[in-house]
């Protein structure tokens, strides 16, 4: 895998090339104090929040101003604002439905789904954005490491980090699949929520696989950057194929139910077929999961954390806030 082939997958860049089989987007550039900003560990309050998160009632003790401190110097903590550019995601999402999905160049938060108050990437607002990117090892990757994986020695392309604003769809998990293309052919379809069995799925994985292949041959092949790649798409209940994203061909991207040496070599690839498949040039592999008995947790469980550490970072629960900034307070002074 090249850079190159990498820097062709970013979302701005095969955008403009298939905007007419995709779901419908806004690319904003990200500034560089905001990048910043979702690099900054040190940084506990989301910046955006319109309405702080408090459990007090008025009339109740709790609803007494806290005092922090007795020392006058004693700075209150706070997020940084960045009026412009949130101004400018308002009214993209707004223009999109008032709901969206975000990225970045390469990646969504996927892995931080957990962490939001409705465990989903819908969002309403640049707080529900920054809330998931600042908790995404996906987002971090994209911003520090994107060509990790490359194996030539070329200098990196130089990159201009946007915000990608998808329209909000109700995508159903067993409807999205991710092709492999090597040399500009189909090699293999695999089921994207390979952890779980649909019966659909395996009922008809031969219409699934022709409509795919069909949609590929007449949108897709020798349109992209590339000869090698790998794209998603989503197959709606009137069986339209919908381009979702594009990822480079390589150990970057999850294989799902293939490996990489079988999609790099062929071997093994052929012995998927049905003996009708197979009398069929140039015919992918289909692969699902066809047993309950497969299915497994959710590959992003492991991101989890525990609900305290999500209180702390949403803010939801002032008093374990305070609690934790006065702990670290306390071993400053003790060191």
């Amino acid at each position: 895998m090249k850079k190159e082939q990498v820097a062709h997958c970013q979302f701005s860049v095969w955008y403009p090339l298939f905007k007419a089989v995709t779901i419908r987007s806004v690319i904003l550039p990200l500034p560089e104090n905001v990048k910043e900003y979702l690099l900054d560990d040190g940084t506990l309050v989301v910046s955006g929040r319109e309405d702080p998160p408090s459990h007090a009632q008025e009339g109740s003790d709790d609803a007494e101003e806290i005092q922090w401190s007795d020392d006058e110097n004693t700075t209150t903590l706070k997020a940084p604002e960045f009026p412009e550019f949130t101004a400018k995601v308002q009214e993209a999402i707004s223009s999109l439905g008032g709901s969206v999905f975000p990225k970045l160049n390469w990646s969504a938060p996927r892995d931080a789904y957990w962490i939001a108050m409705n465990s989903s990437l819908k969002c309403k607002a640049l707080s529900d954005i920054f809330l998931l990117f600042k908790s995404s090892d996906f987002i971090t990757r994209d911003l520090t490491q994107p060509f990790i994986h490359c194996t030539d020695d070329s200098p990196n392309p130089s990159l201009n980090y946007e915000l990608v604003l998808r329209k909000w769809c109700e995508l159903i998990p067993g409807a999205e699949f991710r092709c492999f293309v090597k040399e500009n052919k189909l090699l293999g379809i695999s089921q994207r929520d390979y952890t779980q069995y649909y019966d659909h799925i395996s009922k008809q994985h031969e219409e699934i696989c022709r409509s795919i292949q069909e949609f590929f041959k007449k949108h897709i092949q020798y349109k992209f950057l590339d000869e090698d790649f790998v794209f998603d798409v989503y197959r709606d209940s009137r069986g339209k194929i919908w381009l979702i994203d594009f990822n480079p061909f390589g150990e970057v991207t999850d294989s799902l139910l293939f490996t990489w040496e079988e999609l790099t070599s062929g071997k093994n690839l052929k012995g998927d077929q049905s003996e009708g498949e197979a009398t069929e040039q140039d015919y992918p592999v289909f692969r699902c999961t066809n047993s309950k008995v497969t299915v497994q947790p959710s590959p992003y469980l492991s991101y989890r954390l525990p609900k305290d550490f999500v209180d702390l970072s949403t803010g939801e629960d002032v008093h374990k806030l305070i609690d934790f900034l006065k702990l670290k307070r306390n071993q400053q002074e003790d060191d």
